[in-house]
This record gives structure tokens, C-alpha cells and sequence, in this order.
């Protein structure tokens, strides 16, 4: 019997293990002949994306790239789903052995971890809808217009320089499909981003056009952990080689990716590698080189091809160390998001109180059709995500309507939290002693009268401590606002992570700002509340 249970626990165990979904460590006989790369596959192609006809496998030039990189280290490729932003802090942590998808080379990223060759460049191009055409070509003609792009990269950086130089207005996404939308819906003036992505916009949207002139560089790299430079040596030995017999080029070709400028940019590059690089690769896959890492490069020519579009705020963070610069440098932004994120709060919650009381007014004096029908609003809000109401109102009704988004925010969560306030004030109207009301019902008061002098102060005391802590989720809660362009605390937090390679300062700062702005209320509220208990 004892025998058994400890199979059965040793079955559940290892049961657990496979629930969890993470990559155990493996024995090292095994995990030596895996390489473990990460990337998004929310992306899409022509980086990483599912597979249509069998969406648990992967495909994309980036998924072609790593596994050739395996198989010239002697290994296979294992792939892990990672958020696109959390590609580089993955590494750090050794949740995989190389990030890519789409991965800008830059000279902070260079200052934190191993980086490849530049296998691919890319053309920082604007879009802008079909009447525009002639009236946006430059960064400085949109003055005071909405440029659209991805939040913490290289387009970022350069919108945030023209913001300052020009007075472009940067809004930033989560994903890469909504900018193009939202410019043929007239929601933003234009869109910065690389031209591999604007190309595949085109093809699926339509109705915009890709202005010919670049505004900057760039190029796509791997990244590998710091004390991976070994491993990122001879992963450069693999790609050189595979530059050099036209397999990269191949790649390319067959993800409609290559130009031109695409194949003078490889030669480019093939000619300042060192010579020999990758030339030995069929004799010894994976074999570690005796130089010091990067130094196969040559004139490393990514930091000139690349390293630009992070210059110029990345000079002052690229170091590696996160400290009180980095603090003082986004010290406005981060501001600025925490008045954001206070004014939606208070804006949504104000909602939220008004919808709420009468919701739950008509919950407990109205028929049964009006019972019914509110009591059907409150459980379809509650029984679905925010997140997803959010999307539907900005997104799903914007052929509808097309509201602002901070406005789509606040009303989003002032309808959604309603729901959870209605359910307060109901059951604190509810919890007033009957005999009260009967009383005050007898001495002749109105319906009115008897909720104004009676029912509603005891209510509102009841409620006031759950009401604050509505107040203290739904200041939470605003962090999901930035899935609909809402530069928040939590999204301007995660920009100074990203760029900075740290969560450590920046998590400490966005904390102390929410507890800045949530402590308060909850004192207040306690002070209330001994006030009335007396």
C-alpha cells in the first residue's frame, strides 16, 4: 500500500511538472543537444507565427534562422511563446538560450547582452492614408499629428525625438495590426514602423500608402544572455556560413522579404566578417572559437547599421546600470502617466457610482422587466473580461463610433465597474432593518423622503469601505486601458523597463506611485468610516 501511494505521488508530481508548461531543467546529457530560442508569435509572419494548418507549429524566417542555427550548433530547435517585450528579460532570467522575432540591434542591447551578427536590415518607413500622400513625407511635416507605432522600439525612439524636435504627438500600440487601422480610420495622421511590417499591412488593409523615403535604419539580431557569448560566438560562425552559401538569402526570397537593397546589405556584410568565419563549420558544428566574444565581427557592422535608432536615448541608459539617472531621466513620463491614470480612475469610477446607484435602484424598486433586464447587464458585464470589453467598444464599434480613447477608457471601465457597484448599493439599500422602513413608512414619509432621510445614509455607510476598495482595483485596473493606444503608469513603466533591461527600479517606481495615489483614499476612508461609528 505504501509502495502505491508513493507511485501515485510520484505520478502526480511529474503530472504537475507537465501542467505547468515550462521548460524543466533537462538532464544535461539531453539539454546539451537543445537550443531553446523564444519569441512572439503574436507578431506574425514573416517573423514568427502558427502555423494556419497546424497552429502548435511555428513558421516565419526567424523560426527558418534559428533552426539552422541549431543544426549547425549540433542541436534542435526547441521554440517557447514569449510576449515580444519580455523577449530580452527572458534571456537575462534563462528562460531560453536565444530571443528572436523581429529583435532591433541596438547599442543598449549591446551593453546588456551577447548579440549576433545583423542578419537582416530593415527601413524605418511612414505610412500615411492615399489623400496624404503628397502632404507627409518627413517626421517634421507631421507637427502636431498622431503618429502610430510600437511601444519600447527603435520607431518609438524616434518618434519621442520628434515629439521634441517637431512636435509629433508619438501614441503608442501593443500590436501591429491596429496602427494600420486606426490610420485608415483616420484615429492617427501616420504610422512609423519597419518596412518588412508596413509591407504586410498593406497586403492585408489597404488604404494607405508607403511613403518611398526611409526615415532610418535598422537591422534584426539574436540576442543571447550575457554569459552566453560562447554560444552566441559560434551561433555568429552558423550564420556566417549560412550568409555566405546564399541559405540566409534563400530564407529571405521565400518569406518575400528580399530586395535590392536586402542583397547589397548582405554583401556588405559578408565582406567585413572576418575572413574564414564559418568556413570550418562542417568539420566541427558548434565548437566554441578561441577569440574573444564579438571580436569574429570584424568592424562588428551592426553598431553602424543599427545602433542608431536607440542613440539618442539610449546614450545616457545603455549601460547597463539602473539607477538615479534612469530614475530622473523618466521621472516625467512616468508622471505623466500617473496623472493619466488618476484622471481615468476618478473619471470611471464617477460613472461607475452614477450607473451603479441606478442600476441598483431599479434593481430594488423597479417591475420585474426592469429587474430582470438590469440584473442581465450586471451578470453579462461580470462574466466577461474587461480587457475584452475594451476592445469590443474601441475596436468592435468603431465602424459605429469612433471614440476617443481615453474616452473609450473611462466609459469601458465605468460600465464595467457600474456592474460591481450596482451589487454594493443593492445589497446595502437591501441590509436596512425592514422595521425601519416601516416605521418611517407609518409617520407618513414618501417613498422618496424615506430613501433620502432613511435608506440612503445607512446604505452609504455600508458601502463606503467596499466602494474604496473598487476605487483601489479599479486604479489597477487602468493598467489594461494601454491595449487601446492609453499611455498609463503600468504602460510607461514597462517602455523605461524595456529600454533600461530592468524591472527591478522601474517595478519599484510604478509601485510607489500606486500606493502614492491609492493610500490616501483608503485613509480618508477609514477616517470616514470611525467618524460615522461613533
Amino acid at each position: 500500500m505504501a509502495a502505491n501511494r508513493a507511485r501515485f505521488a510520484l505520478a502526480l508530481l511529474a503530472f504537475g511538472v507537465a501542467a505547468c508548461g515550462g521548460d524543466a531543467p533537462a538532464p544535461s546529457g539531453a539539454g546539451a543537444m537543445v537550443m531553446r530560442w523564444g519569441g512572439d508569435a503574436e507578431g506574425g509572419a514573416p517573423f514568427v507565427e502558427a502555423d494556419p494548418s497546424n497552429p502548435s507549429v511555428v513558421r516565419g524566417f526567424d523560426v527558418e534562422i534559428a533552426e539552422l542555427m541549431a543544426q549547425g550548433l549540433g542541436r534542435s530547435a526547441r521554440f517557447t511563446q514569449v510576449a515580444w517585450a519580455s523577449i530580452e528579460p527572458s534571456v537575462a532570467r534563462g528562460d531560453f538560450d536565444v530571443g528572436m522575432s523581429g529583435v532591433e540591434d541596438r547599442s543598449e542591447l549591446r551593453a546588456r547582452f551577447a548579440v549576433s551578427l545583423p542578419y537582416f536590415e530593415f527601413r524605418q518607413v511612414l505610412a500615411v492614408r492615399t489623400a496624404d500622400t503628397a502632404r507627409y513625407h518627413t517626421l517634421a511635416q507631421l507637427a502636431g499629428r498622431r503618429v502610430a507605432t510600437l511601444g519600447a522600439t527603435g520607431a518609438y525612439r524616434l518618434l519621442l525625438a520628434a515629439q521634441q524636435a517637431h512636435g509629433v504627438v508619438p501614441v503608442s500600440y501593443d500590436d501591429d495590426v491596429h496602427p494600420y487601422t486606426d490610420l485608415v480610420e483616420g484615429r492617427v495622421d501616420a504610422v512609423l514602423l519597419d518596412h518588412v511590417i508596413a509591407d504586410r499591412a498593406l497586403q492585408r488593409t489597404g488604404g494607405f500608402v508607403i511613403q518611398p523615403t526611409e526615415v532610418a535604419r535598422g537591422a534584426y539580431v539574436a540576442v543571447f544572455a550575457r554569459n552566453q557569448a560562447a554560444l552566441r560566438d559560434s551561433a555568429n560562425r552558423v550564420l556566417a556560413a549560412r550568409l555566405r552559401d546564399g541559405t540566409l538569402a534563400a530564407v529571405f526570397r521565400k518569406w518575400g522579404v528580399w530586395d535590392a537593397e536586402q542583397s547589397a546589405y548582405q554583401q556588405r556584410l559578408i565582406a567585413s566578417l572576418q575572413p574564414g568565419l564559418g568556413s570550418e563549420l562542417g568539420s566541427e558544428p558548434g565548437s566554441e572559437p578561441g577569440s574573444e566574444p564579438g571580436s569574429e565581427l570584424g568592424s562588428e557592422p551592426g553598431s553602424e547599421l543599427g545602433s542608431e535608432l536607440g542613440s539618442e536615448l539610449g546614450s545616457e541608459l545603455g549601460s547597463g546600470a539602473v539607477g538615479a539617472r534612469s530614475v530622473w531621466a523618466y521621472a516625467p513620463a512616468l508622471l505623466r502617466g500617473a496623472a493619466i491614470t488618476l484622471g481615468i480612475s476618478v473619471a470611471a469610477m464617477l460613472l461607475a457610482v452614477l450607473l451603479g446607484s441606478g442600476i441598483a435602484a431599479g434593481r430594488v424598486y423597479g417591475g420585474p422587466v426592469t429587474r430582470g433586464a438590469l440584473a442581465t447587464y450586471v451578470e453579462i458585464v461580470r462574466g466577461t473580461p474587461v480587457l475584452l470589453q475594451l476592445f469590443v467598444l474601441y475596436y468592435g464599434l468603431s465602424a459605429v463610433v469612433r471614440l476617443p480613447a481615453l474616452l473609450a477608457a473611462i466609459i469601458g471601465l465605468g460600465l464595467n465597474y457600474a456592474a460591481y457597484e450596482s451589487e454594493i448599493y443593492r445589497s446595502a439599500l437591501q441590509a436596512v432593518p425592514r422595521l425601519q422602513l416601516e416605521a418611517a413608512r407609518t409617520l407618513g414619509l414618501s417613498e422618496w423622503q424615506l430613501f433620502r432621510l432613511v435608506r440612503g445614509p445607512q446604505a452609504f455607510r455600508l458601502a463606503l469601505a467596499p466602494m474604496t476598495n473598487d476605487f483601489v482595483a479599479l486604479l489597477k485596473d487602468t493598467s489594461l486601458v494601454s491595449v487601446i493606444t492609453v499611455v498609463e503608469l503600468t504602460k510607461q513603466t514597462a517602455i523605461y523597463a524595456t529600454n533600461v533591461g530592468s524591472w527591478l527600479v522601474p517595478g519599484l517606481a510604478c509601485g510607489a506611485m500606486y500606493l502614492a495615489l491609492s493610500l490616501p483614499l483608503s485613509r480618508l476612508a477609514r477616517r470616514l468610516e470611525a467618524r460615522w461609528n461613533r
